[in-house]
């Protein structure tokens, strides 16, 4: 038994051993293993540390970098301003010196100046003093003052002026004696062509009939200012006469006197009869004329069945409707031709539509108020060849008066077609055309001084009004004008008896009440 204890005794007190061993054992390795790993995050950490470090002196010297890059192009702009403030500066001085300089001279000048002044009213009273001493010495050599001098002088101009006068006067009467057998002939002849005055009649007046005297004394206006306005404005001549119910519209424009023949309508019907009003109305008519002559020449065309023509050629068309060739008026003469050259070209199996065409187009050229110096025929194909016509057509309309080669097979045809359709008694025929080339001719003479707005031939040709720009020419001016287109008619033109040249200018000051 007790051995037994003794034994327990023995194993516990070796199990105690051996636990005590165990734990000292386990203490041990602990402590080791603790320092080892103590060891290594020490290391680690150093290892840390000098990446740390190393990453912020990199972060460090790339912003030092950056701040210096930084601090460098703020330094550049800075000296970039002040060399331009310095430029500014250097160029503010230069300019100070210079507008010293200038103040300088200007001073000088100035000074100049006042001495040149002083010198030259000391000039201008030694000349006075030296014309009064002369003027004396030629009194007392002459024998008479300086008045009685230039009365003598005047004396002597009016006997002059007297006699150039006289002799104007009697080349005048020298020339209408040379003319009267000449003149006489013409209206002989005149007054035989029965025809050919009522063509004339028919080409230079239009009657505007009138309800009453009371009508004519508003149309006339006080003191005749209506019928100047109505004149200026539509450039046709008024004429008021003891005709009763009737005035006369005298123009060998046939559009204007249209124009003036509508708007005097519209006046009378209206009520209202003032200058303003002229004019309003006037360019209302002007309107609705071009307008109707666009229409007509529309019109003109359906019915001949042409189409595809330029809008410009159907407006000369148009214009044919207030234009008379040789008495007859060309729109109705136009037409007759295109019939007779179709009609033609289809017995000769040609192209019927070209030649319709170009019968139509054949008198375009007196309607263009383009190259007057030009004939009708050469001016027509040159607008035909301007607006796109064929060939063809062009040579037919210029030569259809064979004054140019014809090198197309309808051109004889366009001219046996005009010979045919204008086959009418020739001589006064003539005479119109003449006469309207004539006044047209004046017209623009006159139309091309500086300065002139408008010009108007009337009075059959014996007077150009010319209206000019208040503006542009003086009272003076107007007066050398006037006398500078009479030289120039009389060197340039031909035409029977005198022309008399009136220059309108007007001022007019407008202003609104609003």
């Amino acid at each position: 038994m007790n051995t037994i204890i003794a034994l327990l005794i023995g194993a516990a007190a070796g199990a105690l051993l051996a636990l005590f061993i165990y734990n000292l054992v386990q203490r041990v390795v602990y402590k080791n293993r603790k320092n080892e790993i103590l060891e290594q995050a020490r290391l680690e950490g150093e290892s840390i540390k000098k990446e740390k470090i190393l990453q912020a002196k990199e972060k460090f010297l790339q912003l030092k970098s950056e701040h210096d890059n930084y601090v460098n192009d703020k330094n550049a702009q800075l000296r970039e301003v002040e060399g331009r403030i310095k430029q500014k500066e250097n160029t503010i001085n230069q300019q100070g010196a210079e507008l010293q300089k200038k103040l300088k001279d200007a001073e000088n000048m100035k000074n100049s100046l006042v001495g040149q002044r002083e010198s030259l009213e000391r000039k201008s009273k030694e000349y006075e003093t030296l014309i009064g001493e002369a003027n004396k010495q030629i009194e007392n050599i002459a024998g008479m003052t300086a008045q009685e001098a230039k009365n003598q002088l005047m004396e002597n101009m009016k006997a002059e002026a007297r006699t150039e006068a006289q002799a104007y006067i009697n080349e005048t009467m020298d020339e209408a004696r040379l003319n009267a057998s000449k003149e006489a002939k013409r209206i002989v002849i005149t007054t035989i062509q029965r025809t050919a005055t009522e063509a004339a009649i028919e080409n230079a007046v239009t009657s505007f009939p009138i309800e009453n005297d009371e009508i004519k004394g508003r149309i006339i206006g006080r003191e005749g200012r209506n019928i100047r306005a109505l004149e200026a404005a539509t450039g046709v001549e008024i004429v008021v006469d003891d005709t009763p119910d009737a005035i006369l519209l005298s123009a060998f424009d046939p559009v204007r006197r249209e124009v003036a023949r509508l708007a005097l309508h519209q006046l009378v019907i209206d009520g209202r009869i003032h200058p303003a009003r002229i004019e309003e109305v006037v360019a209302k008519v002007q309107k609705q004329l071009e307008d109707e002559i666009l229409e007509t020449g529309k019109r003109t065309c359906i019915d001949l069945g042409i189409h595809g023509m330029n809008i410009e050629l159907v407006k000369l068309i148009g214009r044919m409707k207030y234009r008379s060739s040789y008495g007859q008026n060309l729109l109705q003469h136009s037409r007759e031709v295109a019939n007779i050259c179709a009609i033609m070209a289809a017995e000769l199996g040609l192209n019927v539509k070209m030649a319709k065409r170009a019968g139509l187009l054949h008198d375009i050229g007196k309607v263009s108020a383009d190259e007057p110096e030009l004939s009708h025929a050469l001016l027509g194909a040159k607008l035909a060849e301007q607006f796109k016509e064929r060939p063809e057509i062009c040579n037919a309309i210029g030569s259809h008066h064979e004054e140019m080669e014809m090198n197309s097979i309808i051109a004889p045809i366009v001219l046996v077609g005009d010979a045919i359709s204008g086959a009418r008694p020739g001589a006064r025929r003539e005479v119109i055309e003449s006469y309207i080339k004539r006044l047209k001719g004046m017209e623009d003479l006159a139309s091309s001084y500086p300065g002139v707005t408008k010009s108007y031939a009337i009075q059959a040709g014996r007077e150009l009004r010319v209206v000019v720009g208040a503006e542009e020419v003086s009272d003076s001016q107007a007066e050398e004008l006037s006398t500078e287109i009479a030289q120039k008619i009389q060197n340039e033109m031909t035409y029977p008896g005198q022309v008399k040249i009136t220059v309108i200018r007007e001022t007019r000051s407008v202003a609104y009440a609003k």
